[in-house]
């Protein structure tokens, strides 16, 4: 018996609407496999930050990339 009919034997039991939950899984695979990976990284955040050279060392810098980042985390929820 193949996977497919295997799978198929196994969603016989299961009630309709958890059927409807694995046919949507499957689709969510096979989108997942049909989207190409990222391969090149994106820089388009260089120099961003390069108005506050003068006020910040690069680990200053590093430490406030942080707390604005966990600042916008608490204000989010």
């Amino acid at each position: 018996m193949s996977t497919v009919e295997q799978v198929v034997e196994l969603m016989k039991g299961l009630p309709d609407d958890v059927q409807v939950e694995v046919a949507d899984f499957v689709e969510f695979l096979r989108e997942r496999r049909r989207r190409p990976l990222r391969t090149k990284l994106r820089l388009d955040w260089i120099g961003a930050l390069k108005e506050l050279k003068g006020e910040y060392t690069s680990v200053e810098l590093q430490h406030k990339a942080s707390e604005w980042r966990v600042g916008k985390a608490l204000t989010r929820h």
